[in-house]
């Protein structure tokens, strides 16, 4: 790490926190969100100032953290990218849609810091771990997986998340981040349902879900494989997705995982 590299880093967004934790420079953090303590609990234990994110950002509260550097990521509001460019500090906005732009994003990260090195590191274990569940995987049913960010409206998971599905060994049902109506996913008939929506952590009401969507006779809620995981175990792009991939796995092989894996929930009887 150079005298020129960025010391003090005004994230906006929970992805470039925790990967600021993964790189070991969650010292360089003297602002952030909210949300980022959902995904970085040491957080609480640091003098860190608490800013609007990406969507809402503010130019006078990145300006008085005193930053050299500002990272945010989608989703962006045109005003909110004006407020950080107002702020008139070096700014790196991200926008991955897939698990590529997700290692691109923290090569990025990691080289603007001047730790490339660990960068590469946290890209091959996470490729590595990746490839492991997929190699496990390869043979056997492959059943149909509908994956959720948001209820109101209806809309799929990222691209990110339709490739760790692929990699559990499940179909991901529609199209990555689309929007859809609850007819659609009853007439597909998904054999696995998997709730994560944003914001909501682990609290999405399932049974409430299907009852209101007349998804009670899916193959998956007859077979009890309707799950939620966490909102940042699948909706924040960084190393966190293989907590991610680990709840998908189980989801989709119930049988295969005795316990279900932190960060999991299966509706009730």
């Amino acid at each position: 790490m150079s005298d020129l590299s960025p010391r003090r880093i005004v994230s906006l967004q929970p992805s470039a926190t925790v990967t600021l934790a993964r790189l070991g420079l969650l010292d360089h953090v003297v602002a952030c969100t909210r949300y980022c303590k959902d995904v970085c609990p040491e957080l609480a234990f640091r003098d860190v100032t608490i800013v609007a994110d990406s969507w809402t950002a503010q130019a006078e509260q990145i300006v008085a953290a005193c930053p050299d550097l500002v990272i945010a990521s989608v989703p962006y509001q045109l005003e909110a990218v004006a407020e950080i460019l107002k702020s008139g500090v070096r700014f790196l906005g991200l926008a991955p849609r897939s698990l590529a732009d997700i290692y691109a994003d923290i090569a990025l990260i990691a080289g603007a810091i001047g730790v490339s090195d660990r960068g590469q590191l946290i890209i091959e274990n996470m490729q590595r771990e990746i490839e492991t569940v997929r190699a496990r995987r390869a043979a056997g049913p492959r059943p149909r997986v509908f994956c959720e960010e948001w209820g109101k409206p209806i809309i799929h998971s990222q691209r990110w998340v339709a490739e760790l599905v692929e990699s559990a060994g499940g179909q991901f049902l529609g199209e990555p981040g689309a929007k859809n109506d609850a007819e659609c996913v009853r007439r597909a008939d998904p054999e696995v349902i998997v709730l994560a929506w944003c914001g909501a952590g682990d609290r999405v009401p399932l049974e409430k879900i299907c009852g209101e969507r007349g998804w009670s006779e899916t193959s998956a809620a007859r077979s009890r494989r309707v799950y939620c995981v966490r909102d940042e175990l699948l909706n924040t792009p960084a190393p966190t997705l293989l907590d991610g991939l680990r709840a998908l796995e189980a989801a989709i092989h119930p049988d295969l995982f005795p316990q279900l894996p932190a960060g999991l929930r299966r509706i009730a009887e």
